[in-house]
């Protein structure tokens, strides 16, 4: 980021990416008293990968569906985050240390300064909780039939969960990723 560039100009974005697949995750379900619910599990193994990115202070997020994580995969989710930064303003795009998030090739963009976090910190990426609610209430105990299927039911889920006015700013939010 440039050295003199306003903290009141800068947008602070957390990215991630997930894998969406046939061998899902079981969670709780309701089931009446002695009995044992059963639970449905693929033996296929089709995925695919949503690369999503939120601006808690904006209530803003963007996700993109791709068959693979890969540097090429971030620097189109890039571009979609530099994009969407108003002209005069930077996006601080805090990242995983994933190998496609590290190398200099996705160093391109004149608007977008990625920041990583120290290395093995999970909890300290909301996106992570949004993950969390979209597997658990969106895509658990479930079955998918093929890829596209995957990639249907993923966007869905992830466009029915930020229907929600203000859902990204109260799951995302930290005291501590404001910048003034």
């Amino acid at each position: 980021m440039p050295a003199d560039t306003d903290l009141n100009k800068v947008d602070v974005w957390f990215q991630d990416e997930t894998r969406i697949g046939q061998q899902g995750s079981i969670t709780r379900i309701w089931a009446k008293k002695g009995t044992r619910p059963r639970a449905v599990r693929q033996q296929q193994f089709e995925y695919g990968y949503i690369f999503g990115a939120v601006c808690p202070a904006k209530d803003k997020a963007l996700g993109l569906m791709l068959p693979v994580a890969n540097t090429a995969g971030m620097i189109e989710h890039l571009s979609l985050i530099s994009q969407a930064t108003a002209k005069d303003r930077q996006a601080l795009v805090i990242v995983d240390r994933a190998g496609w998030h590290m190398t200099k090739a996705i160093r391109c963009f004149s608007n977008v300064t990625l920041l990583p976090l120290p290395p093995y910190s999970p909890e300290l990426n909301p996106v992570e909780q949004l993950w969390q609610q979209i597997k658990q209430r969106f895509l658990s105990n479930t079955t998918f039939q093929n890829y596209n299927d995957i990639i249907e039911r993923s966007c869905q889920a992830w466009n029915e969960i930020l229907s929600e006015n203000g859902f990204i700013k109260n799951l995302c939010s930290r005291e501590w990723s404001f910048l003034v």
